[in-house]
Protein backbone atom coordinates (compact mmCIF):
# COMPACT_ATOMS: atom_id res chain seq x y z
CA UNK A 1 0.00 0.00 0.00
CA UNK A 2 1.18 3.29 -0.59
CA UNK A 3 0.75 6.33 1.27
CA UNK A 4 1.43 9.93 -0.47
CA UNK A 5 4.04 11.91 1.32
CA UNK A 6 4.95 9.91 4.04
CA UNK A 7 8.55 8.61 4.52
CA UNK A 8 9.32 5.39 6.89
CA UNK A 9 12.38 6.68 8.75
CA UNK A 10 15.80 4.25 9.49
CA UNK A 11 18.37 5.54 11.15
CA UNK A 12 21.12 3.36 12.56
CA UNK A 13 18.52 0.38 13.23
CA UNK A 14 15.82 2.89 14.66
CA UNK A 15 12.60 2.38 12.56
CA UNK A 16 9.89 4.97 13.34
CA UNK A 17 6.10 4.82 12.43
CA UNK A 18 5.09 7.58 9.46
CA UNK A 19 3.16 9.63 11.36
CA UNK A 20 3.32 12.64 9.32
CA UNK A 21 -0.30 12.84 8.37
CA UNK A 22 -1.27 16.14 7.31
CA UNK A 23 -4.75 17.15 6.61
CA UNK A 24 -8.05 16.03 7.41
CA UNK A 25 -8.61 13.37 8.53
CA UNK A 26 -9.44 11.00 6.02
CA UNK A 27 -10.33 6.80 5.34
CA UNK A 28 -6.67 6.26 3.88
CA UNK A 29 -5.43 7.80 7.26
CA UNK A 30 -7.66 5.27 8.98
CA UNK A 31 -6.16 2.68 7.33
CA UNK A 32 -2.94 3.27 7.66
CA UNK A 33 -2.68 4.22 11.48
CA UNK A 34 -4.72 0.88 11.86
CA UNK A 35 -1.68 -0.90 10.11
CA UNK A 36 1.03 0.89 12.30
CA UNK A 37 -1.36 0.19 15.62
CA UNK A 38 -1.19 -3.57 14.64
CA UNK A 39 2.32 -3.82 14.47
CA UNK A 40 3.08 -1.91 17.56
CA UNK A 41 3.05 -4.07 20.09
CA UNK A 42 5.31 -6.51 18.24
CA UNK A 43 7.70 -3.81 17.43
CA UNK A 44 7.29 -2.30 21.36
CA UNK A 45 8.24 -5.72 22.51
CA UNK A 46 10.62 -6.36 20.07
CA UNK A 47 12.57 -3.23 21.66
CA UNK A 48 11.72 -3.86 25.50
CA UNK A 49 14.83 -5.57 26.34
CA UNK A 50 16.76 -2.34 24.86
CA UNK A 51 15.27 -0.10 26.30
CA UNK A 52 14.58 -1.30 29.86
CA UNK A 53 18.44 -1.75 29.52
CA UNK A 54 18.72 1.97 28.50
CA UNK A 55 16.13 3.12 30.88
CA UNK A 56 18.18 1.79 33.91
CA UNK A 57 21.34 3.97 32.65
CA UNK A 58 19.31 6.69 32.03
CA UNK A 59 17.77 6.19 36.23
CA UNK A 60 21.46 6.14 36.80
CA UNK A 61 22.71 8.95 35.32
CA UNK A 62 20.30 11.63 33.74
CA UNK A 63 21.55 13.81 30.89
CA UNK A 64 21.68 17.51 32.72
CA UNK A 65 18.79 18.83 30.35
CA UNK A 66 17.32 15.51 29.96
CA UNK A 67 13.81 17.23 30.82
CA UNK A 68 14.35 20.11 28.09
CA UNK A 69 15.47 17.71 25.32
CA UNK A 70 12.32 15.15 26.12
CA UNK A 71 9.92 18.59 25.80
CA UNK A 72 12.40 19.20 22.42
CA UNK A 73 11.22 15.69 21.34
CA UNK A 74 7.79 15.87 22.27
CA UNK A 75 7.11 18.53 20.23
CA UNK A 76 9.00 17.62 17.16
CA UNK A 77 7.16 14.56 17.26
CA UNK A 78 3.55 16.17 17.95
CA UNK A 79 4.02 18.59 15.31
CA UNK A 80 3.41 15.48 12.83
CA UNK A 81 1.68 13.39 14.99
CA UNK A 82 -2.60 13.80 14.58
CA UNK A 83 -3.74 12.13 17.41
CA UNK A 84 -7.10 12.08 15.55
CA UNK A 85 -6.21 9.85 13.29
CA UNK A 86 -4.67 7.51 16.27
CA UNK A 87 -7.01 7.77 19.53
CA UNK A 88 -5.73 3.93 20.21
CA UNK A 89 -4.88 5.24 24.27
CA UNK A 90 -8.55 6.07 24.25
CA UNK A 91 -9.37 2.94 22.53
CA UNK A 92 -7.37 0.51 24.63
CA UNK A 93 -6.08 1.87 28.14
CA UNK A 94 -8.17 4.14 30.85
CA UNK A 95 -7.49 7.13 32.77
CA UNK A 96 -7.00 7.34 36.12
CA UNK A 97 -9.67 10.28 37.17
CA UNK A 98 -8.74 12.32 40.61
CA UNK A 99 -11.26 13.93 42.91
CA UNK A 100 -10.42 17.31 40.84
CA UNK A 101 -10.90 15.45 37.67
CA UNK A 102 -14.33 13.58 38.78
CA UNK A 103 -15.46 17.59 40.14
CA UNK A 104 -14.17 19.77 36.64
CA UNK A 105 -16.11 16.74 34.48
CA UNK A 106 -19.24 16.23 37.17
CA UNK A 107 -20.04 20.24 36.67
CA UNK A 108 -19.55 20.03 33.07
CA UNK A 109 -22.53 17.06 32.78
CA UNK A 110 -24.47 19.35 35.75
CA UNK A 111 -24.01 15.80 37.82
CA UNK A 112 -23.34 15.32 41.23
CA UNK A 113 -19.68 13.81 41.90
CA UNK A 114 -21.62 10.70 43.03
CA UNK A 115 -23.82 10.01 40.16
CA UNK A 116 -20.92 10.40 37.75
CA UNK A 117 -18.63 7.94 40.06
CA UNK A 118 -21.79 5.40 39.34
CA UNK A 119 -22.37 6.31 35.95
CA UNK A 120 -18.85 6.35 34.68
CA UNK A 121 -17.00 4.65 36.64
CA UNK A 122 -15.35 2.13 39.09
CA UNK A 123 -12.69 1.53 41.77
CA UNK A 124 -9.46 -0.78 40.26
CA UNK A 125 -7.36 -2.95 42.34
CA UNK A 126 -5.31 0.42 43.15
CA UNK A 127 -8.78 2.06 44.52
CA UNK A 128 -8.17 4.20 42.04
CA UNK A 129 -11.17 5.85 39.52
CA UNK A 130 -11.07 4.38 35.89
CA UNK A 131 -13.56 3.60 33.75
CA UNK A 132 -16.32 0.97 33.91
CA UNK A 133 -15.45 0.13 30.27
CA UNK A 134 -12.79 0.48 27.08
CA UNK A 135 -12.98 2.30 24.57
CA UNK A 136 -13.57 5.51 26.72
CA UNK A 137 -17.52 6.64 27.03
CA UNK A 138 -16.87 9.89 25.81
CA UNK A 139 -14.89 9.03 22.26
CA UNK A 140 -16.58 9.46 19.24
CA UNK A 141 -16.91 7.20 16.55
CA UNK A 142 -14.83 10.32 14.66
CA UNK A 143 -11.88 9.68 17.48
CA UNK A 144 -13.05 13.28 19.03
CA UNK A 145 -13.28 13.64 23.19
CA UNK A 146 -16.93 14.78 23.69
CA UNK A 147 -15.14 16.23 27.36
CA UNK A 148 -11.78 17.39 25.68
CA UNK A 149 -11.94 20.42 27.05
CA UNK A 150 -12.23 18.82 31.06
CA UNK A 151 -10.84 15.54 30.05
CA UNK A 152 -9.06 13.99 33.11
CA UNK A 153 -5.42 14.71 33.55
CA UNK A 154 -4.11 11.47 32.84
CA UNK A 155 -5.44 12.20 29.17
CA UNK A 156 -4.43 15.96 29.00
CA UNK A 157 -0.75 14.49 30.03
CA UNK A 158 -0.60 10.95 27.87
CA UNK A 159 1.75 9.73 26.83
CA UNK A 160 4.05 11.88 29.46
CA UNK A 161 6.94 12.50 27.24
CA UNK A 162 7.50 15.75 27.81
CA UNK A 163 6.95 15.20 31.95
CA UNK A 164 9.26 16.99 34.70
CA UNK A 165 11.56 14.10 35.66
CA UNK A 166 10.92 11.83 32.41
CA UNK A 167 13.72 9.54 33.96
CA UNK A 168 11.61 8.52 36.96
CA UNK A 169 8.62 7.17 34.66
CA UNK A 170 10.39 4.58 32.60
CA UNK A 171 7.90 1.61 33.49
CA UNK A 172 5.26 3.96 31.60
CA UNK A 173 6.87 5.14 28.91
CA UNK A 174 7.96 1.31 28.26
CA UNK A 175 4.60 0.29 28.50
CA UNK A 176 3.34 3.68 26.75
CA UNK A 177 5.71 2.90 23.48
CA UNK A 178 3.02 -0.54 23.14
CA UNK A 179 0.23 1.76 23.01
CA UNK A 180 1.15 4.89 21.43
CA UNK A 181 2.83 5.52 18.07
CA UNK A 182 4.12 8.75 18.66
CA UNK A 183 5.42 7.91 21.99
CA UNK A 184 7.48 4.49 20.24
CA UNK A 185 8.79 7.24 17.85
CA UNK A 186 10.57 9.68 20.70
CA UNK A 187 12.04 6.62 22.78
CA UNK A 188 13.55 5.74 19.37
CA UNK A 189 14.77 8.99 18.69
CA UNK A 190 15.47 9.68 22.49
CA UNK A 191 17.95 6.35 22.28
CA UNK A 192 20.12 7.87 19.03
CA UNK A 193 20.10 11.51 20.54
CA UNK A 194 20.91 11.03 24.33
CA UNK A 195 24.15 9.76 25.25
CA UNK A 196 24.47 7.29 28.67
Amino acid sequence: MQHQNLVQIQVMNCELFPLAIRGPIKNNNFQLMKDILKDLPKKSKDKQKENKKFFAKLRKRPPKHLDLQMQELHTEEFAQTNCLDCANCCKTTGPLFTNRDIERISKHFKLKPGIFIDTYLRVDEDNDHVLQQVPCTFLGEDNYCSIYDVRPKACREYPHTDRKDFHKISDLTIKNTAICPAAYNIVEKMKLRLKV
